[in-house]
């Protein structure tokens, strides 16, 4: 890893240049929120940002994705991954990425998405604003964001630069760039640790203990139902999670009956129709008839199910949950300093 120092004015320079040249997304304002977009110029930048509305995994694994375009007895694959910097993410938004590079590998690898993977460089930028219901700073702490290439972090008079992989070492191409000093760094260090204790949020106990805890819920179904009394099981908060990979396959048929394409789209598995088989001759059966069910499958799953596989919980702590939530339910938080407490 090397280190680098970067001023405030020469900033301004280095991400005009990379914008000019390259396909840039970042955060951008949105009224009063903010969201990743595809940057023209360099005042569209927002580092400032404390959360935003859908997290950066959708320029890796999109909202709507073709997967196969056909026509009669032909058909071609839709895999066509653009080279992309996604820049300014959030350490937690990061973690988030590791964990979807981890599970789409995992078995039967996910070609659409690897290739849209391999083709992003993702730059990481220190926090310097925290989202009202963040939880970062405690939630799954024992692990650390791995599959970035860069991390940027904004001192008084410029940025720190680490560089990581070969693919953030192609950055420097488009800055003037110093050696960072040994004070420099350590006042990186020291912000992006110190911010951690900002959150309004927090677990007390670490993610083993509450995997633990939390599976012996499992069969406290009045818990479970008390717990989703007020949700309305629209799935927002699955649609808005970093973490969340769930979707569903769906065919699009042309007017002429022979042609058209078959998309995936993001699914949720707090809407009712999510659990629902097709038995045959029209008979269907829902596995996960009542909210309550669909509650604590997703709190299962974010506290426990996933963490052999992943190395700690399926939740980063980003809080969007959280604050889409129109019953305010949905707080993973909450729910399980609630278990831990009983």
């Amino acid at each position: 890893m090397n280190v680098y120092f970067i001023s405030e004015q020469k900033f301004s320079q280095f991400l005009s240049r990379m914008i000019k040249s390259e396909h840039v997304v970042g955060p951008t304002a949105k009224q009063n929120k903010f969201v990743f977009n595809k940057l023209e110029t360099v005042d569209e930048l927002r580092l400032d940002y404390d959360v935003t509305l859908l997290p950066p995994k959708k320029e890796i694994f999109p909202v709507n994705q073709a997967l196969v375009r056909f026509d009669d007895n032909k058909y071609e694959g839709c895999v066509d991954p653009q080279k992309k910097i996604l820049f300014g993410v959030h350490f937690y938004d990061a973690k988030a990425i590791d964990q979807l590079d981890t599970v789409f590998a995992h078995r039967n690898k996910d070609i659409n998405y690897l290739a849209n993977r391999n083709a992003i460089t993702l730059v990481i930028s220190n926090i310097q604003n925290v989202a009202p219901r963040a939880a970062w700073g405690t939630v799954g702490k024992e692990v650390q964001p791995k599959g970035h290439d860069a991390w940027i972090t904004k001192l008084a008079n410029g940025y720190v630069f680490e560089i990581f992989t070969d693919k953030g070492d192609a950055l420097m191409k488009f800055g003037s760039f110093e050696f960072a000093s040994e004070i420099q760094i350590a006042e990186a260090g020291k912000l992006n640790e110190e911010i951690k204790e900002q959150c309004p949020e927090s677990l007390e106990h670490s993610s083993e203990k509450i995997a633990e805890k939390v599976r012996k819920y499992f069969n406290k179904f009045e818990f479970w139902e008390a717990q989703a009394g007020k949700c309305f099981s629209c799935g927002t908060c699955n649609i808005v999670c970093p973490t969340c990979y769930c979707f569903d396959v769906q065919d699009k048929w042309n007017l002429d009956q022979k042609s058209g394409v078959r998309f995936r789209v993001w699914d949720a598995c707090l809407t009712e129709d999510f659990s629902k088989i097709s038995l045959g001759g029209g008979a269907e059966k829902n596995f996960r008839t009542t909210r309550g069910e669909r509650f604590r499958h997703r709190i299962m799953r974010k506290t426990s199910y996933l963490n052999s596989v992943l190395g700690g919980p399926a939740c980063v702590g980003c809080g969007r949950c959280s604050t889409q939530c129109t019953a305010d339910i949905a707080d993973p938080v909450r729910i399980v300093n609630k278990i831990m407490e009983d």
